[in-house]
């Protein structure tokens, strides 16, 4: 006696679970990355705004800026951080930068990306 579609259910919903797992997975790390970079501005414009006031040097925004990244991501993270001072739109700014790998698979990754803070330099009168 022929079992035409008998068991298929199993193999289907197996199929559309597995789909189903990868999406919320997919999901789950675009999360994670979104939540990283927003971290990561903030910390790096917190930094340059730390760093362009009047009585600091823009070494002091990369230290402010790694502070931060430490005490919010893992340490690996505020591993390469720096801070000059440059010329935007005819002002003198203090530009820290943070490039940090990007994760791919939870907190480990294989690219990297570069996040920018600036912060308008304040001179005393």
């Amino acid at each position: 006696m022929p079992r035409g579609d008998a068991g298929a259910a199993v193999v289907e919903s197996t199929m559309v679970m597995a789909l189903v797992s990868v999406l919320f997975a997919s999901l789950l790390q675009l999360g994670l990355a979104l939540h990283l970079r927003g971290t990561l501005v903030d910390c790096v414009g917190e930094g340059a705004r730390f760093g362009a006031l009047a009585d600091r040097a823009p070494a002091d925004g990369a230290a402010r800026a790694r502070e931060l990244i430490e005490g919010s991501l893992p340490d690996a993270y505020a591993a390469d951080v720096t801070a000059a001072e440059v010329r935007a739109g005819g002002l003198d700014v203090v530009e820290v930068t943070a490039v940090v790998p990007l994760p791919l698979v939870g907190w480990f990754g294989g690219g990297s990306m570069a996040v920018r803070g600036h912060g308008l330099v304040e001179v005393l009168p």
